[in-house]
Formats: structure tokens, C-alpha cells, sequence
């Protein structure tokens, strides 16, 4: 009757909810894309997105995307194509493309920067997962970036240290 996390796992249950596309991927980040164009690209989504309706979580670290995208399936179509044009990052892996009625699990846009340990868990999941070359290679290209070296030289935007605490506020 229900799935994880209580939502209704079927339409007998009466559920109203609205009809969400949710989209899900990684990517690495394009040379010079550092956390003022990270922050630049986060104040423009919320703008943007606010009236298209689509909501989610973007993650960044070690020059490495992960975004949890959903909304309204004709925008969040739109939306995907965009991002695949976007020469602000590359290596786009589709982790998750559904399109169901449900509850919005991210009601805010929100970023927050991770260490690359716990975006490399995300992304080994997804290795163990995938089954289309493409991704699978695309995700191998990615997870030998994160151990190519030390954390805060991979990346002009990677700057976790040992000792220092590189959180920031989340954005709004």
C-alpha cells in the first residue's frame, strides 16, 4: 500500500498529489567552474525555477555535480535539455528519470557542499547499478577524478583541508 518513506505506492490509494518528473544525475564540472559560479548558477535556478515549478537539491564538491531535479514533466524536460548544453559541466550520468504522482521530497532549492567521500559513495551505488556503457564509462571517468589526488588540488573549487570546515550556509 505504501512505499518508503509513506508515499501512497499506488493509485488506489486516493492520493491527490501532483504528477512529478524527477530527474537525478551527476556530472563533472567544467575547468574554471569555481564557488562563485556555483553560487551565480544557484541564485539563477531559484529565479528561474520558481516560476517552472520544479524544485530539487544541487551538491557540489571536488568539482563534481549531483542534482536532484522535479517538477512539472514538460519542465523538467526542458530543463534536461538545457543542462545538456550546458558547457559548465560534462560527463552527465542519469541516475534516476521517473515520473510519478507523489509528494515533492525537496520543497526548496537548496545547495550544500559535500566532501568527496560522500559523493563517491553516491556514485560507486550508481557503478553498481548501471547497466549503459555510456554511463558506466562516464561514471569510471568521474570516480578517477575524485582519486587522481588530493581533494583541494583536483578542482579550483575544491578546497576542503584537513582541519578546516569549508561548509557554508545553504542557499535559499
Amino acid at each position: 500500500m505504501f512505499d518508503e518513506f509513506g508515499f501512497p505506492g499506488d493509485a488506489d490509494t486516493g492520493y491527490a498529489g501532483p504528477i512529478l518528473d524527477t530527474f537525478v544525475y551527476c556530472s563533472r564540472a567544467a575547468e574554471g567552474v569555481d564557488d562563485a559560479e556555483v553560487v551565480r548558477i544557484i541564485e539563477l535556478s531559484q529565479r528561474r525555477n520558481v516560476a517552472r515549478d520544479i524544485t530539487g537539491v544541487l551538491v557540489f564538491g571536488s568539482g563534481v555535480f549531483f542534482q536532484w531535479i522535479e517538477g512539472p514533466p514538460a519542465q523538467v524536460e526542458n530543463l534536461i535539455a538545457s543542462l545538456h548544453g550546458d558547457p559548465r559541466h560534462y560527463d552527465i550520468v542519469t541516475l534516476d528519470r521517473t515520473v510519478e504522482k507523489r509528494a515533492r521530497l525537496y520543497p526548496n532549492w537548496e545547495m550544500e557542499r559535500v566532501g568527496a567521500d560522500d559523493i563517491r559513495a553516491v556514485l560507486q551505488e550508481a557503478l553498481g547499478s548501471a547497466e549503459d556503457e555510456n554511463n558506466i564509462a562516464a561514471l569510471k571517468r568521474i570516480l578517477e577524478h575524485l582519486d587522481s589526488g588530493p581533494l583541494d588540488t583536483l578542482h579550483a573549487s575544491a578546497t576542503k583541508r584537513e582541519g578546516t570546515d569549508t561548509s557554508k550556509p545553504r542557499a535559499r
